[in-house]
């Protein structure tokens, strides 16, 4: 099922570096011209080769959709945030709530917020939004992970021949300059390593109150949907899961008509609008 989506008031944006401790973060938000400035925003979270440049005009047209104030940011390492030499640690997905999110919100005069995370940036907004308990008022997980399968490591693996094309690296350049090469190596040693092989968020989502919509792409290369499933499972809020037809690993770009409206949607249905 689509929702009808009915775009709302011309859409500005602007950008600024929020100094958290020794590091900037990379910040930019969009804003309807005539938006409920009470309205929880949505925070994007983006995915492991991923900045806020490569969501295109995603958030946009999310922003146009709900009338709400989208914001992105770029994880430090990432983009045009501080660069990183560090490797991630196991615990890389569950530290980024109170190690970044927390500090980014309180920095940006933001109480409440709705998460919506791609692919590791899915994993990151779940997790954010159980240890930040109600600050966070919903969460959208696009392409998830909540655990390691078989078929996240071949995808992984064919995705690190594809970057030895200097085309499609020079991609990735064009988005993360000199941090390129960080960005991807960080990658596919994460999740390649046998460190990570039995990594989950099981713990988290148990914990997790608010309400949950999971999108998963019916072609997705690097997980399938039992991702969202066991997520469903798990979590103590309301959850729904949604196959995107068709659709592959990133669906907002896919199909950012049907990724906007099931959002839409679901935002509408909250119960907590500020």
């Amino acid at each position: 099922m689509r929702y009808l989506v009915q775009p709302m008031d011309p859409i500005s944006f602007c950008d600024q570096h929020v100094a958290l401790g020794s590091h900037s973060v990379f910040v930019r938000r969009w804003q309807a011209v005539e938006s409920g400035a009470a309205q929880a925003p949505f925070l994007l979270f983006h995915e492991s080769l991923g900045c806020t440049t490569m969501w295109r005009d995603f958030p946009s047209q999310l922003c146009a959709a709900t009338g709400r104030a989208v914001i992105a940011y770029d994880r430090i390492g990432y983009g045009q945030s501080t660069p990183s030499r560090r490797r991630p640690n196991r615990g890389f997905i569950t530290d980024e709530a109170e190690g970044t999110v927390l500090p980014l919100l309180e920095a940006l005069q933001v109480d409440r917020f709705i998460g919506f995370g791609h692919s590791t940036g899915g994993s990151m907004a779940l997790a954010a939004a159980a240890q930040l308990g109600e600050r966070c008022v919903g969460v959208v997980s696009e392409s998830g992970h909540a655990f390691v399968e078989n078929c996240t490591r071949r995808g992984v693996e064919a995705a690190r021949l594809r970057f030895q094309d200097p085309a499609q690296f020079g991609r990735l350049e064009r988005h993360h300059g000199c941090r390129a090469r960080w960005v991807l190596d960080t990658w596919i040693e994460t999740w390649l390593s046998p460190w990570f092989d039995d990594w989950n968020l099981d713990q988290l989502l148990t914990q997790i109150a608010c309400p949950i919509l999971l999108l998963h792409g019916s072609k997705d290369p690097y997980g399938t949907i039992d991702q969202a499933h066991h997520v469903s499972a798990l979590a103590n809020g309301p959850t729904t899961v949604v196959s995107m037809h068709d659709c592959g690993h990133t669906p907002h770009l896919e199909d950012p008509a049907g990724t906007t409206s099931h959002s839409t949607h679901f935002v509408n249905q909250l119960r907590f609008q500020s």
